[in-house]
Protein backbone atom coordinates (compact mmCIF):
# COMPACT_ATOMS: atom_id res chain seq x y z
CA UNK A 1 0.00 0.00 0.00
CA UNK A 2 1.56 3.44 -1.19
CA UNK A 3 1.02 6.74 1.01
CA UNK A 4 1.09 10.08 0.21
CA UNK A 5 0.17 12.95 2.22
CA UNK A 6 -1.65 16.18 0.62
CA UNK A 7 -0.65 18.96 2.69
CA UNK A 8 -2.95 22.07 3.04
CA UNK A 9 -0.61 24.84 3.82
CA UNK A 10 -2.91 27.36 3.76
CA UNK A 11 -5.96 25.34 5.70
CA UNK A 12 -4.22 25.54 9.40
CA UNK A 13 -6.89 27.54 11.96
CA UNK A 14 -6.14 29.62 14.53
CA UNK A 15 -2.98 31.34 12.62
CA UNK A 16 -2.56 34.41 10.34
CA UNK A 17 0.71 33.10 9.20
CA UNK A 18 2.05 29.53 8.77
CA UNK A 19 5.90 29.40 9.36
CA UNK A 20 8.80 27.38 7.18
CA UNK A 21 9.85 25.64 10.52
CA UNK A 22 6.32 24.38 11.63
CA UNK A 23 5.94 23.07 7.52
CA UNK A 24 9.51 21.62 7.95
CA UNK A 25 8.53 19.82 11.04
CA UNK A 26 5.60 18.14 9.63
CA UNK A 27 6.81 16.86 6.70
CA UNK A 28 9.69 15.54 9.20
CA UNK A 29 6.88 13.92 11.04
CA UNK A 30 5.64 12.56 7.65
CA UNK A 31 9.39 10.76 6.54
CA UNK A 32 9.75 9.34 10.14
CA UNK A 33 6.94 7.50 9.71
CA UNK A 34 7.86 6.13 6.48
CA UNK A 35 4.93 8.21 4.23
CA UNK A 36 6.21 7.78 0.54
CA UNK A 37 5.69 11.16 -0.13
CA UNK A 38 4.65 14.54 0.55
CA UNK A 39 2.14 17.12 -2.05
CA UNK A 40 2.51 21.01 -1.33
CA UNK A 41 -0.45 22.51 -2.37
CA UNK A 42 -0.56 25.75 -4.31
CA UNK A 43 -3.12 27.97 -5.25
CA UNK A 44 -4.02 31.81 -5.71
CA UNK A 45 -7.46 30.68 -6.07
CA UNK A 46 -8.87 33.08 -2.51
CA UNK A 47 -8.23 34.33 0.45
CA UNK A 48 -7.15 30.53 2.08
CA UNK A 49 -4.48 31.00 -1.10
CA UNK A 50 -0.77 29.46 0.38
CA UNK A 51 1.49 31.26 2.06
CA UNK A 52 4.24 30.07 0.01
CA UNK A 53 5.04 29.11 -3.54
CA UNK A 54 5.49 25.78 -3.68
CA UNK A 55 8.60 24.87 -5.56
CA UNK A 56 10.16 27.24 -3.51
CA UNK A 57 9.09 25.46 -0.59
CA UNK A 58 10.17 22.56 -1.66
CA UNK A 59 13.33 23.55 -2.41
CA UNK A 60 14.00 24.40 0.97
CA UNK A 61 11.97 20.63 2.63
CA UNK A 62 14.69 18.99 0.42
CA UNK A 63 17.34 20.85 2.23
CA UNK A 64 15.73 19.63 5.71
CA UNK A 65 14.73 15.57 4.83
CA UNK A 66 16.52 12.79 3.87
CA UNK A 67 13.78 10.31 1.78
CA UNK A 68 10.11 11.42 1.13
CA UNK A 69 9.12 11.89 -1.75
CA UNK A 70 8.69 16.16 -2.20
CA UNK A 71 5.65 16.77 -4.79
CA UNK A 72 4.52 20.59 -5.62
CA UNK A 73 1.07 21.47 -7.11
CA UNK A 74 2.45 24.09 -9.93
CA UNK A 75 -0.25 25.76 -12.71
CA UNK A 76 -0.15 25.00 -16.66
CA UNK A 77 -1.53 28.40 -16.36
CA UNK A 78 0.92 30.08 -14.51
CA UNK A 79 4.74 28.67 -15.87
CA UNK A 80 5.91 28.31 -19.16
CA UNK A 81 6.48 24.76 -19.80
CA UNK A 82 10.26 25.13 -20.34
CA UNK A 83 10.89 27.31 -17.16
CA UNK A 84 8.78 25.01 -15.03
CA UNK A 85 10.68 21.65 -16.87
CA UNK A 86 13.97 23.29 -15.99
CA UNK A 87 12.55 24.55 -11.97
CA UNK A 88 11.29 20.38 -11.43
CA UNK A 89 14.52 19.16 -13.12
CA UNK A 90 16.70 21.48 -10.66
CA UNK A 91 15.08 20.09 -7.58
CA UNK A 92 15.12 16.70 -8.38
CA UNK A 93 18.80 17.59 -8.33
CA UNK A 94 18.74 19.62 -5.27
CA UNK A 95 16.53 16.54 -3.73
CA UNK A 96 19.11 13.86 -4.69
CA UNK A 97 15.91 12.03 -7.11
CA UNK A 98 13.02 12.48 -4.80
CA UNK A 99 10.81 15.47 -6.69
CA UNK A 100 7.71 15.41 -8.21
CA UNK A 101 4.82 17.75 -10.08
CA UNK A 102 1.39 17.81 -9.41
CA UNK A 103 -0.74 18.96 -12.23
CA UNK A 104 -4.10 19.43 -12.28
CA UNK A 105 -5.95 18.91 -15.23
CA UNK A 106 -9.12 21.39 -13.40
CA UNK A 107 -8.80 25.41 -14.44
CA UNK A 108 -8.11 27.15 -11.66
CA UNK A 109 -11.07 30.27 -11.75
CA UNK A 110 -8.38 33.16 -11.28
CA UNK A 111 -4.68 31.62 -12.30
CA UNK A 112 -5.99 32.65 -16.40
CA UNK A 113 -6.82 36.34 -14.98
CA UNK A 114 -3.71 37.07 -13.11
CA UNK A 115 -1.26 36.03 -16.61
CA UNK A 116 -2.83 37.75 -19.47
CA UNK A 117 -6.34 35.46 -20.34
CA UNK A 118 -8.90 37.38 -18.06
CA UNK A 119 -11.49 35.38 -20.34
CA UNK A 120 -9.70 31.95 -19.36
CA UNK A 121 -9.42 29.13 -21.82
CA UNK A 122 -12.52 26.60 -23.28
CA UNK A 123 -12.54 23.56 -21.44
CA UNK A 124 -11.43 21.80 -24.71
CA UNK A 125 -8.56 24.28 -24.83
CA UNK A 126 -7.85 23.98 -21.47
CA UNK A 127 -7.46 20.44 -22.08
CA UNK A 128 -5.48 20.16 -25.34
CA UNK A 129 -3.17 22.85 -24.01
CA UNK A 130 -2.62 21.14 -20.86
CA UNK A 131 -1.63 17.91 -22.97
CA UNK A 132 0.74 20.00 -25.01
CA UNK A 133 2.43 21.38 -21.86
CA UNK A 134 3.00 18.27 -20.06
CA UNK A 135 3.86 16.25 -22.90
CA UNK A 136 6.46 19.36 -23.78
CA UNK A 137 7.95 19.01 -19.61
CA UNK A 138 8.25 15.41 -20.26
CA UNK A 139 10.36 15.69 -23.19
CA UNK A 140 12.48 18.31 -21.93
CA UNK A 141 13.74 16.00 -19.26
CA UNK A 142 14.58 13.36 -21.84
CA UNK A 143 16.59 15.30 -23.48
CA UNK A 144 19.46 13.88 -22.39
CA UNK A 145 21.07 10.65 -22.12
CA UNK A 146 21.87 9.44 -18.40
CA UNK A 147 25.77 9.43 -19.51
CA UNK A 148 25.56 13.02 -21.71
CA UNK A 149 27.53 14.90 -19.72
CA UNK A 150 31.48 14.04 -19.77
CA UNK A 151 32.59 16.57 -17.78
CA UNK A 152 36.04 16.33 -19.49
CA UNK A 153 38.31 19.33 -19.33
CA UNK A 154 41.81 17.45 -20.77
CA UNK A 155 39.49 16.76 -24.06
CA UNK A 156 37.28 19.69 -23.79
CA UNK A 157 34.32 18.01 -24.19
CA UNK A 158 31.24 18.97 -21.54
CA UNK A 159 29.02 16.58 -23.18
CA UNK A 160 28.37 14.33 -26.25
CA UNK A 161 26.47 15.65 -29.08
CA UNK A 162 25.06 12.01 -29.75
CA UNK A 163 23.25 11.95 -26.63
CA UNK A 164 21.68 15.47 -26.42
CA UNK A 165 18.37 15.43 -27.81
CA UNK A 166 16.45 18.63 -29.49
CA UNK A 167 12.95 19.27 -28.44
CA UNK A 168 12.19 21.39 -31.53
CA UNK A 169 8.53 21.39 -30.59
CA UNK A 170 6.44 23.45 -32.81
CA UNK A 171 2.61 22.73 -31.51
CA UNK A 172 -0.78 24.71 -30.96
CA UNK A 173 -0.22 25.99 -28.52
CA UNK A 174 3.74 26.31 -27.53
CA UNK A 175 6.96 26.35 -29.07
CA UNK A 176 10.11 25.15 -27.76
CA UNK A 177 13.79 24.33 -29.06
CA UNK A 178 15.03 22.76 -26.01
CA UNK A 179 17.30 21.01 -24.64
CA UNK A 180 16.96 22.11 -20.32
CA UNK A 181 20.21 23.84 -19.38
CA UNK A 182 20.01 20.90 -16.29
CA UNK A 183 21.66 17.45 -16.24
CA UNK A 184 19.28 14.56 -16.74
CA UNK A 185 17.23 13.49 -12.98
CA UNK A 186 18.50 11.42 -10.53
CA UNK A 187 15.56 9.11 -11.12
CA UNK A 188 15.64 9.44 -14.99
CA UNK A 189 12.72 12.34 -14.62
CA UNK A 190 10.69 13.34 -11.61
CA UNK A 191 7.44 12.06 -11.02
CA UNK A 192 4.66 13.79 -12.72
CA UNK A 193 1.24 13.43 -10.54
CA UNK A 194 -2.26 14.11 -11.69
CA UNK A 195 -5.67 15.15 -10.14
CA UNK A 196 -8.88 16.96 -10.88
CA UNK A 197 -9.75 14.40 -14.17
CA UNK A 198 -13.09 14.24 -15.96
CA UNK A 199 -13.76 11.50 -18.12
CA UNK A 200 -12.08 12.83 -21.22
CA UNK A 201 -8.91 13.32 -19.54
CA UNK A 202 -8.70 9.64 -18.55
CA UNK A 203 -6.69 8.95 -21.61
CA UNK A 204 -4.15 11.93 -21.35
CA UNK A 205 -3.61 10.54 -17.21
CA UNK A 206 -3.01 6.53 -18.58
CA UNK A 207 -0.26 7.84 -21.00
CA UNK A 208 1.28 10.14 -19.09
CA UNK A 209 1.29 10.00 -15.59
CA UNK A 210 3.37 8.26 -12.93
CA UNK A 211 0.29 8.88 -10.07
CA UNK A 212 -3.35 9.10 -10.32
CA UNK A 213 -5.13 10.63 -7.29
CA UNK A 214 -8.79 10.09 -7.59
CA UNK A 215 -11.63 11.09 -5.18
CA UNK A 216 -13.00 9.22 -2.79
CA UNK A 217 -16.30 6.89 -3.59
CA UNK A 218 -17.66 3.59 -2.94
CA UNK A 219 -15.48 0.43 -3.06
CA UNK A 220 -17.43 -0.96 -6.28
CA UNK A 221 -17.29 2.59 -7.99
CA UNK A 222 -13.65 2.91 -7.48
CA UNK A 223 -12.71 -1.05 -8.28
CA UNK A 224 -14.41 0.37 -11.67
CA UNK A 225 -12.01 3.43 -12.30
CA UNK A 226 -9.08 1.59 -10.86
CA UNK A 227 -9.63 -1.17 -13.63
CA UNK A 228 -10.37 1.23 -16.20
CA UNK A 229 -7.60 3.19 -15.96
CA UNK A 230 -5.03 0.32 -16.09
CA UNK A 231 -6.74 -0.60 -19.22
CA UNK A 232 -6.51 2.27 -20.58
CA UNK A 233 -2.70 2.66 -19.65
CA UNK A 234 -2.15 -1.43 -21.43
CA UNK A 235 -3.75 0.03 -24.35
CA UNK A 236 -1.05 3.07 -24.48
CA UNK A 237 1.55 0.38 -24.61
CA UNK A 238 2.40 0.35 -20.73
CA UNK A 239 3.10 -1.51 -17.84
CA UNK A 240 -0.44 -1.18 -15.93
CA UNK A 241 1.79 -1.35 -13.01
CA UNK A 242 3.93 2.05 -14.57
CA UNK A 243 0.67 4.33 -12.85
CA UNK A 244 -0.31 4.27 -9.52
CA UNK A 245 -4.06 5.14 -8.72
CA UNK A 246 -4.57 6.97 -5.39
CA UNK A 247 -7.33 7.19 -3.86
CA UNK A 248 -7.67 10.62 -2.02
CA UNK A 249 -9.37 10.40 1.76
CA UNK A 250 -9.95 12.37 4.36
CA UNK A 251 -10.69 11.28 8.25
CA UNK A 252 -12.36 12.82 11.66
CA UNK A 253 -9.41 12.99 14.76
CA UNK A 254 -12.11 10.98 16.28
CA UNK A 255 -12.65 8.20 14.39
CA UNK A 256 -11.46 4.94 15.82
CA UNK A 257 -8.13 3.88 14.19
CA UNK A 258 -9.17 0.44 13.85
CA UNK A 259 -12.45 1.53 12.14
CA UNK A 260 -10.41 3.36 9.91
CA UNK A 261 -7.67 0.58 9.35
CA UNK A 262 -11.00 -1.27 8.33
CA UNK A 263 -11.81 0.56 5.62
CA UNK A 264 -8.68 1.29 4.12
CA UNK A 265 -7.87 -2.30 4.44
CA UNK A 266 -11.26 -3.06 2.44
CA UNK A 267 -10.39 -0.73 -0.07
CA UNK A 268 -6.84 -1.98 -0.90
CA UNK A 269 -7.56 -5.91 -0.73
CA UNK A 270 -10.31 -4.88 -3.13
CA UNK A 271 -8.21 -4.01 -5.85
CA UNK A 272 -9.63 -0.75 -6.29
CA UNK A 273 -6.11 1.87 -5.30
CA UNK A 274 -2.56 0.74 -5.28
CA UNK A 275 -2.46 2.91 -1.98
CA UNK A 276 -4.29 6.09 -0.39
CA UNK A 277 -3.86 10.06 -0.25
CA UNK A 278 -4.53 11.28 2.96
CA UNK A 279 -5.58 14.71 2.71
CA UNK A 280 -4.52 16.87 5.75
CA UNK A 281 -4.25 20.69 6.85
CA UNK A 282 -0.88 21.44 8.34
CA UNK A 283 -1.82 20.54 11.67
CA UNK A 284 0.20 18.29 13.79
CA UNK A 285 -2.52 17.28 15.70
CA UNK A 286 -4.39 15.52 12.52
CA UNK A 287 -0.67 13.81 11.25
CA UNK A 288 -0.29 12.31 14.33
CA UNK A 289 -3.55 10.32 14.94
CA UNK A 290 -2.75 8.91 11.25
CA UNK A 291 1.07 8.18 12.35
CA UNK A 292 0.26 6.98 16.15
CA UNK A 293 -3.00 4.98 16.05
CA UNK A 294 -3.93 4.46 12.20
CA UNK A 295 -0.80 3.33 10.71
CA UNK A 296 0.55 1.10 13.56
CA UNK A 297 -2.80 -0.79 12.99
CA UNK A 298 -1.69 -1.12 8.60
CA UNK A 299 1.55 -1.86 9.75
CA UNK A 300 0.62 -5.17 11.95
CA UNK A 301 -2.00 -6.21 9.31
CA UNK A 302 1.03 -6.27 6.84
CA UNK A 303 -0.56 -3.76 4.49
CA UNK A 304 2.05 -0.96 4.80
CA UNK A 305 6.42 -1.69 4.46
CA UNK A 306 8.57 -0.52 7.10
CA UNK A 307 10.81 2.28 5.96
CA UNK A 308 12.14 3.51 2.40
CA UNK A 309 12.78 1.03 0.01
CA UNK A 310 15.28 3.28 -2.08
CA UNK A 311 16.05 6.84 -1.79
CA UNK A 312 14.32 8.26 -5.00
CA UNK A 313 10.88 8.73 -5.47
CA UNK A 314 10.39 6.05 -7.99
CA UNK A 315 11.80 3.37 -5.86
CA UNK A 316 9.62 4.15 -2.89
CA UNK A 317 6.76 3.88 -5.53
CA UNK A 318 8.43 1.06 -7.07
CA UNK A 319 8.66 2.90 -10.22
CA UNK A 320 10.38 2.51 -13.50
CA UNK A 321 13.57 4.87 -13.34
CA UNK A 322 17.16 5.57 -12.42
CA UNK A 323 19.15 6.08 -9.16
CA UNK A 324 18.73 2.96 -7.06
CA UNK A 325 15.71 1.74 -8.55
Amino acid sequence: MHLAISLNIAAATGEAVLDFSRISKFVRQAEAAGVDMVAISDTADGPSSSPFEATTLLAALATVTDKIGLVAAASTVAHQPYNLARRFASLDIISHGRAGWHATMAQGSRDAANFSRPEGFSDTDFRRRAEEYIGIVQGLWQGWDADALLFDKTGGRFHDPEKMHLLDHKGEFFSVRGPLNVARSPQDTPVLVLSDLSEADLDIAARTADVILLESGSVDSAKVRFDDLKRRAMAAGRDPDAVKVLTSISFAPDDGPTATADRLESQFRAKSCDGFNIQLSAQHSALGDFVDHILPALRQRGLVQEGYRGTTLRSHLRLDGGGDQ
